[in-house]
């Protein structure tokens, strides 16, 4: 057997493109994946987080965890501004069905707990795990 692989995570969190190409080589490597939030996992951070194994995922008791909807800011023709809008829509829908994969939580709550720009105390992380 392989063994487990420790990821430890202080992220105020990045570029959706790079957190996923991190969760897609956790993806493929063939050891569980434990994560622990150190100080703080946000936006991809978090993400990144509760993509760690079952019951393999931890915080310290004074960490901070945020989730958000994807964030982008664009310019230009109306056409342009259109297929952006719908290319983070499209990416938004993706990251929260990987969410609910890997924590069990319906897509509806974490519409929810995203669209307030939250922070899960370490007591919710475990409905999150």
């Amino acid at each position: 057997p392989e063994k487990d692989i420790y990821m430890y995570i202080n992220s105020p969190g990045g570029i959706i493109t790079s957190g996923m190409s991190i969760y897609d080589t956790m993806q493929f490597i063939k050891s569980d994946i434990s994560t622990m939030c150190i100080g703080q996992a946000c936006s991809m951070g978090s993400f990144l987080l509760m993509a760690g194994k079952k019951n393999k995922r931890f915080c310290l008791p004074n960490s901070s965890i945020m989730i958000h909807q994807p964030l982008g800011g664009y310019q230009g023709q109306a056409s342009d501004i259109e297929i952006h809008a719908k290319e983070i829509l499209k990416i938004k829908n993706k990251l929260n069905q990987l969410i609910s994969k890997h924590t069990g939580q319906s897509i509806e709550k974490i519409n929810l707990v995203e669209t307030n720009y939250s922070y899960i105390s370490d007591q919710l992380i475990g409905s999150f795990s």
